[in-house]
């Protein structure tokens, strides 16, 4: 029995994917869910398990092909087996002639007929009613199958091919250009390349995006830390790190801070009664944002357990598109890699995002005397539509003094 290999139907944010690589040839025997090909969207990239177990007998769509929700892409008999011979070929038919060949012979025939070659009707390989329908549909006559006698355009091919759209071409890694000693090479965005894209200039061209400053003594929660995070890790199962009290604090400052949270829609303010915060992380696709839902309602250990899966399944490209939607507000740690400050940019339809930064040693007065602190410095941008320069700096004021002092958070103080 065939059976038609399909696109899954695709959310409603995401109008068409593209096939990434085929995991299988056409001939191949395949099991029942097993990964046929990866489909990249804007956000994800997701696998194609097979329907059915049996032979891929047919590719219709090849690597790199723009396809849309249920498009048919390869076809499986689920009644062929692996390691079953191929049956006998058939003896080859002769191959009939191309219309250009065909239109050839009879021209030929007629010139040794002494036959003027206007008299013969098909002595050319498109009709007159065709040639006009091309140029008033703008099609290439050369690339239109003919379906008349003798291998004919007729005009109904020209309709018909009109109405076909050409297929996309694969997108392909151009080779390195070597131009003596500088050698360049051009490739094509991926898909998720060219959704960050979009968004960072919609970000920066619709919202007027400010940012502040703050710095934060991070010794408190490092001593914090040390002190339980063998204990934290042995009852809980997972690392205890940083990012979760940034989590909580940062819906302990949106709490406080209604504004912070909220976002725009047109002329209205979308005020937010939950606190579903993005945690930004790298993947060998670019960054994703994967959401921690309802994070006021989940503990340390359960905030930190998604972040580690999280983390693990960005590499491995598994994180479904629910996941990467929504979110009410967005921290990223440029501190990872290093960064010391930057200006990081809102996530639409976000109103303000948190940037971290490295810990580094400085040295800043406490009680009048200089001291020595493990300080971070904290960039929160917003978008000064909506959130004025007094409920940015406090709200980023609120999330350093969680920080310094984390038993606010245990009182919500």
């Amino acid at each position: 029995m065939l059976i038609e290999v399909k696109v899954p139907q695709l959310p409603e944010s995401v109008s068409e994917a593209t096939l990434v690589a085929w995991k299988k040839k056409a001939g191949d025997y395949v099991e029942r869910d097993e990964n046929l090909i990866d489909l990249e969207t804007d956000k994800v990239v997701l696998e194609l398990p097979a329907p059915q177990a049996g032979v891929l007998v047919k590719i219709v769509k090849n690597d790199g092909a723009t396809v849309v929700s249920n498009e048919i892409i390869a076809t499986i008999d689920t009644e062929a087996r692996a390691g079953a011979p191929a049956p006998a070929a058939a003896p080859a038919p002769a191959p009939a002639p191309t219309p250009a060949a065909e239109a050839g012979r009879v021209a030929e025939a007629a010139k040794k007929a002494g036959v003027p070659e206007n008299a013969i009707g098909f002595g050319t390989a498109v009709m007159p009613a065709a040639k006009k329908a091309a140029a008033d549909l703008g099609v290439d006559t050369s690339k239109v199958e003919g379906s008349g006698r003798g291998g004919r355009v007729l005009k109904e091919d020209v309709v018909n091919a009109a109405k076909s759209p050409a297929p996309a071409p694969a997108p392909a890694v151009a080779p390195v250009e070597i131009q003596g000693d500088r050698p360049e090479q051009r490739v094509a965005m991926s898909r998720l390349r060219q959704r960050v894209a979009e968004r960072l200039v919609q970000s920066q061209s619709t919202a007027a995006i400010l940012t502040t400053f703050n710095e934060v003594n991070m010794k408190p929660l490092m001593d914090l830390r040390n002190r339980y995070k063998d204990k934290f890790e042995k009852e809980h199962g997972v690392k205890l790190g940083f990012m979760s009290f940034f989590v909580k604090a940062a819906v302990h400052a949106l709490k406080k801070f209604p504004i912070v949270n909220a976002s725009v829609d047109g002329s209205d303010i979308v005020y937010h009664g939950y606190y579903d915060i993005g945690v930004a992380v790298g993947s060998p696709r670019g960054l994703v944002v994967p959401v921690i839902r309802n994070a006021d309602q989940l503990s340390l250990a359960e905030i930190e357990k998604q972040i580690a899966d999280f983390g693990k399944r960005a590499q491995e490209g598994k994180l479904s598109i629910e996941e990467l939607s929504g979110g009410t507000y967005t921290i990223s740690n440029g501190g990872t890699f290093g960064s010391m400050m930057s200006t990081p940019i809102i996530n639409p339809p976000q109103s303000a995002i948190l940037g971290m930064h490295a810990t580094k040693d400085r040295a800043v007065v406490e009680n009048g005397e200089v001291v020595v602190r493990p300080m971070m410095y904290l960039a929160q941008s917003y978008d000064h539509r909506i959130i004025d320069g007094r409920e940015a700096v406090l709200s980023l004021v609120a999330i350093k003094d969680a920080i310094e002092d984390p038993a606010r958070l245990l009182l919500d103080l």
